[in-house]
């Protein structure tokens, strides 16, 4: 893992129960494995070399180098990887199936806060909350309630979620308690699937024209890049909200600004293309404009979920069980 996040997980304690249900040596993270004889850091140290050489299972986090062909030599012993986070695109390659090695990932509990913080910014869009904030800063003054809130509100009021991920079903299962409509679309989910999920399919056009918050929870894919291109996005009814904590390049970033500098439409951004908008964007302005810096995954204290859902896995595989969270190479091609 990064140095970083190593320092971040001991700083918590998080890495703590791991000394209970394995061997291992958490004071220095290897942060490499390339070169691993030559000492030119701490994450290549001659030690290092033998940590990998004498490693069953990798603990890996964010930052974890690529764990290629020749990284892999350096580890014959290996069997296992276990990710304290999310996607393991990053790190994991074709040589870790061709080895046999066993993958699980934290990804499910990473899309826990992600779920919670979508939640919040529909109920939020619902009840018009970012502008009324904004306008009540700039006027000092309470609008006259009734004509002024006419049209706000949660009740009856059509959600569409894109994309039924880990996310997206967690997303569907907290929407289930408010008297709202849920629209999904999702390709690799048939229709009895999504009824039982608690939402009526429909095709991606028809959840943009009857939504009036539209959140997105498709993985990035070629064939997902801006899905909500100029086109859709005019579809969308006048008034609507998008949010996206999903990947930035889902969304046409310069067709959705177009749209939000009319006031036609609102947004909840957690992630966008470029991932930083350019410093004069009238995102960071707008008053129909809800940016964060992709806050809405795991943080803070947030990290200890997925490292206690890690160590779990840990703690499975030495008791000789298979992993809860495992990950094939086959689900690669469709998630984040």
């Amino acid at each position: 893992m990064g140095a970083d996040i190593h320092r971040a997980l001991l700083a918590d304690g998080h890495l703590d129960r791991l000394h209970t249900v394995a061997r291992v040596d958490t004071a220095a993270p290897i942060t490499t494995l390339t070169d691993t004889d030559t000492a030119t850091s701490p994450g290549t140290a001659p030690a290092s070399a033998a940590r990998l050489a004498h490693a069953e299972v990798l603990f890996t986090h964010w930052g974890a180098p690529p764990l290629t062909e020749a990284a892999l030599r350096r580890m014959p012993r290996l069997r296992a990887v276990v990710h304290a986070a999310g996607s393991v695109k990053h790190h994991v390659t074709d040589a870790v199936w061709k080895r046999g090695i066993t993958v699980s990932s934290a990804a499910d509990a990473n899309a826990v806060p992600v779920a919670e913080f979508t939640l919040a910014a529909v109920l939020f869009a619902g009840k018009r909350v970012f502008h009324v904030a904004r306008e009540y800063a700039h006027t000092r003054t309470p609008p006259s309630l009734l004509p002024y809130y006419r049209g706000h509100g949660n009740y009856r009021r059509t959600v569409g979620v894109v994309g039924a991920s880990r996310v997206g079903r967690r997303v569907l299962g907290l929407l289930r308690p408010f008297d709202l409509d849920v629209l999904l679309h999702d390709p690799y989910v048939d229709p009895a699937e999504a009824r039982a999920l608690g939402a009526e399919p429909v095709g991606l056009d028809e959840l943009a024209r009857r939504s009036d918050t539209v959140t997105i929870h498709a993985p990035q894919l070629p064939e997902t890049r801006h899905m909500f291109d100029d086109r859709r996005l005019t579809l969308l009814r006048d008034g609507a909200t998008l949010v996206n904590t999903a990947r930035g390049s889902l969304v046409d970033t310069d067709a959705l600004t177009r749209h939000l500098l009319t006031g036609r439409l609102n947004a909840v951004l957690d992630v966008t293309d470029p991932d930083v908008p350019p410093a004069g964007s009238p995102l960071y302005t707008l008053p129909n404009v809800l940016l964060t810096p992709h806050i809405a995954g795991s943080l803070g204290n947030e990290l200890g979920r997925m490292t206690d859902w890690a160590v779990d896995e840990v703690a499975r595989y030495a008791r000789g069980l298979p992993f809860a969270h495992a990950v094939g190479p086959e689900e690669l091609g469709r998630s984040a």
